[in-house]
């Protein structure tokens, strides 16, 4: 499994709670590379078609082939049994607005 930065797979989120985001979607991992290849879980931000970009809470991204936003405050971890299938990377530039909108809702 390519478990890199930037790097897109479809993730089972289900159970949820509230208002987290469920079912089954893409989402980024945004954790270290050695850090994803070396735990059990991954740090991952889910991507949606739903919703207008929000800088810098909800940051458009292209994601398979569209225009999607990821929800920057919806950042997790989740067990890499979570990840069905991959689904392309970020570019450089997306991992970069994605890497903005992160930083302002962490305060870092």
């Amino acid at each position: 499994m390519n478990l890199n930065r930037g790097n897109v797979y479809w993730v089972d989120l289900d159970p949820t709670r509230g208002s987290e985001i469920r079912k089954m979607r893409p989402c980024v991992l945004v954790g270290a590379t050695p850090i994803n290849q070396a735990r059990r879980a991954v740090v991952v931000v889910p991507l949606s078609t739903v919703g207008r970009p929000r800088p810098p809470i909800v940051v458009p991204v292209s994601c398979l082939e569209k225009q999607v936003v990821a929800v920057c405050d919806q950042i997790r971890a989740v067990d890499k049994t979570r990840l069905i299938k991959g689904a392309g990377s970020l570019s450089k530039e997306d991992l970069e607005i994605l890497d903005f909108g992160l930083r302002q809702v962490l305060s870092i």
